[in-house]
């Protein structure tokens, strides 16, 4: 028996339907795997072996000399070297590296309030990885002219975006902790300073999120 032209009509109407239905379906779910959600983000470090995080970096010690500025910060006779951020409370407060061989005998530029002395200078020293030992007369601050060291990205910007940064900036602050004296984001990088690197924690920076991402600088700089 014949078919009904009607019934075929139909028929060939539901399949075109059932096909377009079906293609619909498909681009959003690749919709939804691309933007929904869902979707996972892109990673911000690669895998590294425990003793290869940054955190976990070790860098060898200066060789001979180095100069840094900062606070110095004596507190009854407990003398540090800030390098990192200072509380603007009077008088002010911070944690620094231990200052050995420090006096304020004919040093000028400084404060006094209760036991507390501070100001901020250039200080010539050696640096043992704990401790800071002063070796010639400090420089206030006011007074320095250093030279301006050089741009370690050769003045390229980066190409990360300021999302990813942001993301790595948080997680390097939360894991390094003190340790890391100051970080922001800036020209397409992550800048991290230490508060000395021989290239160590650099290496460790690129290893987990990619070369050109994180530029690690040290508050100490050789002179020797």
């Amino acid at each position: 028996m014949t078919a009904s032209p009607t019934l075929s009509v139909m028929s060939t109407s539901q399949r075109r339907l059932i096909l377009a239905s079906a293609s619909l379906a498909g681009l959003l779910a690749l919709s939804a795997c691309a933007t929904g959600p869902g979707g996972s983000p892109a990673p911000t470090s690669t895998t590294v072996s425990s003793d290869q995080l940054l955190e976990s970096a070790k860098p060898g010690l200066p060789n001979g000399r180095v100069i840094a500025t900062g606070t110095v910060m004596d507190v009854a006779g407990d003398v540090q070297l800030c390098l990192g951020a200072v509380a603007e409370s009077y008088p002010p407060q911070c944690s620094g590296i231990p200052l050995d061989d420090w006096t304020w005998d004919g040093v000028d530029g400084s404060e006094t309030s209760g036991d507390v002395t501070w100001g901020t200078y250039a200080v010539y020293g050696t640096y043992d990885g704990e401790r800071y030992l002063t070796t010639d007369p400090p420089i206030m601050l006011a007074l320095y002219d250093p030279i301006r060291p050089e741009d370690p990205t050769g003045g390229v910007d980066g190409t990360t975006s300021e999302a990813e940064l942001t993301t790595i900036q948080d997680e390097i602050a939360a894991r390094l902790g003190q340790d890391a004296l100051s970080i922001s984001t800036e020209r397409g990088y992550v800048w991290l300073q230490v508060v000395w690197d021989d290239g160590t924690i650099q290496d460790a920076a690129d290893a987990e999120f990619g070369d050109d991402v994180v530029v690690v600088t040290s508050a100490l700089r050789e002179i020797d």
